[in-house]
């Protein structure tokens, strides 16, 4: 009964901390598609952060209903002739519209307009991360352990190319590498390919051919992943770590950087999964990235400002995803338009917003019936 009790608290805070670092993330791209919209002239009838019921709300001076749903797991800009949240246009609203009120409707905007309402939700989830990387790279700077080979272990891909201790790894392929996690970053998903290391050993500087082997291991949260190694360790002496500050410019280089890397890794780990390289498992939904929330939120203030800003940027790239529905879908639909200098037929559109729907449905399904059974194993085994 004790376990349980704790079980149940332990959910409860997962979930609070969770929903709260998501929230401040739906709210940034919502709020991105509604300040382009009022700068285009478009009128909002609702900014909605969840859906399903309101819990509660209020209307601002422009007349939007600001509120707050049941389902909080996403958020929505509803426009005045939107027949939906996904923001489908509805032919019967626009009929009833007198002259002025189309003009400030979303759907008769020319299509330039609409593709930069729609791109400003992504837009502002990767500025959000952007600005978070960059403050914190100013606020306590930046500190990397570099490359250094402490041991190389016997037998290893690394031994066998001739790695040494002592060894600093500077580049990998055209890839410069200044710290161990570059290290670790550029290898992971290249299990089985050959890749150059340019490597700094007694003042020169040498070429190292190896090609790092796959490795399948479980993590903290019982999912399986597979992962590239070669077989060296780092050091962890005090004084091989390395911290400099950085003025604003190079932060905001970096912060852009560091987004784009999260952008990059994520589609590796899509493309991973595709062609079968990772388990489908390493899919998780909202009960995994509540855990990960609560772990990360639990070790500090700054890994959990970088974790919001990897939500931020993930988020913000998978809304681009060209799938019905989603902002991805909206643009590729605008671009059809503009090279077609029509807009698609409504049943077209609407056919597309079913099938993108659908696939949604079933990706939601998939993803909370992995983190169920990862999650029951645990406590399964637990008990």
């Amino acid at each position: 009964m004790e376990f349980l009790t704790n079980l149940a608290g332990g959910i409860w805070s997962n979930v609070i901390i969770f929903l709260l670092v998501l929230t401040l993330v739906v709210f940034i791209h919502e709020l991105g598609h509604f300040l382009v919209a009022r700068w285009c002239g478009v009128v909002v009838k609702a900014f909605s952060i969840g859906f399903g019921p309101e819990i509660f709300g209020f209307y601002d001076r422009h007349g939007t209903r600001w509120r707050f749903a049941w389902i909080p797991l996403g958020g929505y800009v509803k426009f005045m002739d939107d027949d939906n949240a996904a923001s489908m246009p509805s032919p019967e609203a626009l009929e009833r519209m007198t002259p002025e009120e189309r003009r400030s409707s979303f759907h008769t905007k020319p299509v330039w307009q609409r593709a930069a309402v729609v791109a400003a939700g992504p837009i502002a989830n990767f500025l959000l991360a952007i600005a978070i990387y960059a403050g914190l790279n100013m606020a306590v700077g930046i500190r990397v352990m570099p490359a250094y080979v402490e041991k190389v272990v016997p037998d290893s891909p690394a031994a066998k190319a001739g790695f040494e201790p002592g060894d600093k790894i500077v580049a990998i392929d055209a890839d410069p590498v200044e710290s161990f996690d570059d290290l670790q970053r550029i290898v992971a998903p290249n299990a089985g390919r050959e890749l150059t290391f340019k490597v700094e050993r007694n003042g020169d500087t040498i070429d190292l051919k190896v090609t790092p082997a796959m490795d399948e291991q479980r993590d903290p949260f019982g999912r399986n992943f597979k992962r590239g190694l070669i077989g060296i360790q780092r050091s962890n002496a005090p004084d091989k770590w390395q911290t400099y500050s950085v003025g604003p410019i190079d932060a905001v280089a970096r912060g852009v950087q560091e987004t784009w890397s999260n952008i990059t890794q994520t589609v590796a780990g899509l493309g991973d999964m595709i062609s079968g390289r990772q388990s489908s498992e390493q899919m998780g939904g909202p009960i995994l990235m509540a855990e990960v929330t609560a772990k990360v939120a639990g070790l500090g203030i700054e890994p959990l400002l970088r974790w919001i800003a990897l939500i931020s940027a993930n988020i913000g790239f998978l809304n681009l995803l060209p799938i019905p529905v989603l902002d991805g879908g909206h643009l590729m639909f605008y671009g059809l338009e503009a090279v077609r200098r029509k807009p698609l037929s409504d049943r077209f559109q609407q056919v597309g917003f079913q099938i993108g729907l659908a696939f949604i449905i079933a990706l939601m399904i998939f993803v909370n019936f992995n983190d169920l059974t990862i999650f029951l194993r645990r406590m399964l085994g637990a008990s």
